[in-house]
């Protein structure tokens, strides 16, 4: 007889589980989706799910969020029908059924990344061409060449030629008319900024112009935007994004006034202005920009990496335009689609309970040492005894390996690294480098582990 399954679920969930059993190909039970009106799944109690459950009559087996809270084999006696946790995250829910889990297409994505070159008056072509393939390597869509005010660029033309011959798409930033003009003539595909003092440049070149406000008034970008319409020319407009403390919330309202004033128009926000002019971690700064950007319908972007914190952001910019779009077409939030700006944190970074640990002691008979980091700390063991800190030092006086010097530099490795993830929430497995998402790349041939060969300790590529 086949299992009539009621799966119970959140608002937000309500879509994406739908969607998730449907994957599923080979389905031996037939199944009701409750969505029990409260937007967050994991927010369930038992009690909760008891008063608003309903009848469950027909139902052989209920499959409840993996995070729902309370006790779970009571409501099942409670309702008289077989009640189980589903997996944490939806994702793996197709593994309850011999399926595999939901995989996320991030191959995808709607939004152009404009990379600027902020002091290429100041670099050689051979420089400006580097950073543009370095640039276009972590994602960036089209190379855009800084201009300096005051600053002669004499080789401006030949640089725009060159970065053609290279198959670059190309815009040119500047607030003088003749390097626009020169750019336009030398094959730029866009030109930022066009204003309604300069909208005259657009008579002598060919090139898409960015559009933005003739000193912060709107009604000058409504003004150039209404003539490129007329003229049936391609345009780019831009409210620009403010500083925070600067008119940040005020350039975001600017933007979605904008949208409602203009919905098939091609919107660009320049990132820069907040990632690079404010003092955190930029791949949260990126990831919440992205969303505004995605809900706005906001076509391009233009970013820098001038500021040494910034210095992947076009990369991380790369990724989260693909995360949101695979949220967007999933109806999901953008929660375990990709962990790549995940960067210092980590969702589940302890696996093991004190007790498993102390399991794991007990069956250790040998001198070699092992480490595993859970909410109490580190810990480090082996056959004489369980020790458990933060502070790799404390461990010193319990370490016994004579003259060992390789050993020694192994377990202090390890030891610091097992700190620094207890530290900010990192998983740790002792012989493997720390993991930091999009921001280093992984290695897979780890030089700083060890392996045992006969009482020393060597690198592993060592013979």
């Amino acid at each position: 007889m086949k299992d009539n399954i009621l799966f119970i679920t959140g608002k937000l969930a309500e879509k994406n589980l739908r969607k998730v059993l449907d994957c599923i190909e080979k389905k031996d039970f037939s199944y009701e989706i409750r969505n029990l009106n409260i937007n967050v799944a994991a927010l369930l109690t038992t009690d909760m799910i008891s008063r608003r459950i309903g009848d469950v009559s027909k139902f052989n087996r209920i499959i409840l969020p993996g995070k729902v809270r309370g006790d779970v084999e009571k409501l099942s006696k409670d309702l008289k029908v077989k009640i189980e946790r589903g997996p944490d995250e939806l994702k793996d829910l197709p593994r309850l059924f011999g399926g595999k889990p939901l995989k996320y297409d991030l191959s995808k994505y709607e939004v152009h990344i404009f990379a600027e070159i902020t002091d290429a008056p100041n670099m050689t072509i051979e420089e400006i061409l580097k950073q543009a393939n370095y640039y276009r390597d972590n994602g960036a869509d089209i190379i855009d060449i800084g201009c300096l005010p005051n600053q002669k660029f004499s080789h401006l033309e030949e640089t725009i030629k060159e970065l053609k011959k290279e198959d670059f798409y190309v815009s040119v930033d500047s607030h003088q008319d003749d390097e626009l003009i020169i750019g336009g003539k030398a094959g730029a595909d866009y030109l930022l900024s066009i204003k309604t003092d300069n909208f005259h440049i657009l008579d002598k070149v060919d090139s898409y112009p960015i559009l933005i406000p003739q000193d912060s008034d709107m009604d000058s970008l409504y003004t150039s935007i209404d003539k490129c319409i007329d003229m049936k020319r391609v345009f780019i407009a831009d409210p620009i994004l403010d500083p925070i403390n600067y008119g940040f919330t005020k350039s975001i309202l600017r933007y979605k006034e904008l949208r409602e004033k203009y919905p098939d128009i091609h919107i660009m926000m320049g990132t820069g202005n907040v990632t690079e002019l404010t003092h955190a971690d930029t791949t949260g700064i990126t990831m919440t920009l992205m969303g505004i950007i995605s809900e706005l319908k906001i076509n391009h972007i233009l970013t820098t990496e001038v500021s040494p914190h910034c210095k992947s952001v076009v990369k991380e910019n790369d990724l989260a335009r693909r995360i949101i779009l695979a949220s967007t077409l999933n109806d999901t939030t953008p929660k375990h689609i990709n962990s790549g700006l995940l960067t210092t944190h980590e969702e589940d970074p302890f696996k093991f309970s004190i007790e498993e640990i102390r399991e794991l002691y007990e069956k250790v008979k040998d001198p070699n040492y092992r480490i595993v980091v859970n909410d109490d700390g580190v810990h480090l063991f082996n056959r004489d005894g369980l020790h458990c800190s933060v502070d790799p030092f404390d461990f010193y006086p319990h370490i016994n390996v004579g003259d060992d010097t390789g050993h020694a530099f192994y377990l202090g490795v390890e030891l610091a690294r097992a700190q620094i993830a207890y530290q900010l929430g990192k998983n740790y497995e002792q012989d493997e480098e720390l993991k930091w998402g999009c921001l280093v790349e992984e290695k897979f041939d780890n030089k700083l582990s060890f392996k045992k060969v006969g009482s020393t300790y060597r690198k592993k590529n060592d013979s």
